[in-house]
């Protein structure tokens, strides 16, 4: 299937409640079985389990995590979707550092017949990200 507009508009949101819910399952579940994911140019997160632990920890350090869209653009079966990303840090072991964190970023998907990704690439100001966590 190729999605349409809105049908990449609703796979783009229901990935975003799934953020915004805690649910790493559900953002795993977004990804083919056999996927790759890269962020920034980084290691490749490889496979549904990879990418829900990272979903997981992005989870605990902010609890209060609220992912919004932005924008979707969809041509065949790969997407751009652009998302901001908002919350509140916590250090490990729930020490809150109480310092806010909004960023922006954006990724391709390439999408197979199920509308599942089985690529993903990714970007955002990774240094901004870090200045904000650590309060700066």
């Amino acid at each position: 299937m190729t999605p349409d507009v809105q049908t990449a508009r609703r796979i783009a949101q229901d990935h975003c409640a799934a953020w915004t819910n805690r649910a790493p399952g559900d953002v795993a579940g977004r990804y083919a079985e056999h996927t790759i994911m890269i962020m920034n140019g980084g290691d490749p997160m490889k496979g549904r389990s990879e990418i829900g632990d990272m979903a997981a920890g992005f989870m605990a350090d902010f609890p209060d995590l609220v992912l919004s869209l932005d924008t979707v653009l969809v041509a065949d079966h790969h997407m751009v979707y652009a998302w901001t990303f908002e919350g509140h840090h916590f250090e490990g072991h729930h020490k809150e550092t109480g310092n806010h964190v909004r960023f922006s970023g954006w990724e391709e998907w390439d999408l197979d017949d199920n509308l599942n990704v089985t690529k993903s690439l990714g970007w955002y100001d990774g240094v901004d990200y870090k200045r904000q966590v650590a309060g700066a």
